[in-house]
């Protein structure tokens, strides 16, 4: 998956998935997150914007110009 422009998403899970529909559980798990309050550092890409948009109500968002060394996903 290319990245733009070497920018970065960090999505933290902050509502659970259980009770909603099995392929907004299933976005969920393939952003990979697993738990609450879970984040992790994803390329910024049009298919992974559209992902988020689909589960926006559970997840939030966060830009982040470069990773630091110290911050492991």
């Amino acid at each position: 998956m290319p990245e733009q422009s070497g920018k970065l998403l960090k999505v933290t899970l902050v509502k659970s998935p259980i009770g909603y529909n099995s392929r907004q559980k299933a976005t969920v798990k393939s952003l990979g997150l697993r738990r609450m309050s879970q984040s992790v550092l994803i390329g910024d890409a049009p298919q992974i914007r559209g992902m988020i948009a689909k589960v926006s109500h559970l997840v939030t968002v966060e830009e982040v110009a470069e990773v630091d060394e110290n911050e492991t996903a």
